[in-house]
């Protein structure tokens, strides 16, 4: 599971009684909404993580691309 700090996590809880009670027109408690955010840590954060690491794999990738063809172009040719 996802482990974020108490701020985070009161901030996250607001965020979702504030979409429940605009988009939904309806208001989730505070222990209701901190339930929901821990099942979505647990059940759906992994898919998220899991994309930022191959999101910032694909970056890293694309560095290295460019550093190995920095460094091919200051090969001195050798007869």
């Amino acid at each position: 599971m996802i482990d974020f700090s108490n701020e985070e996590k009161e901030a996250m809880v607001a965020k979702l009684q504030r979409y429940f009670s605009d988009e939904l027109d309806q208001e989730i408690g505070q222990f209701d909404a901190e339930f929901l955010l821990d099942f979505f840590a647990e059940e759906i954060g992994k898919l998220f993580y899991n994309r930022g690491l191959y999101d910032a794999q694909a970056i890293l990738e694309s560095r290295m691309d460019n550093i190995v063809e920095a460094i091919s172009e200051l090969e001195k040719s050798v007869d």
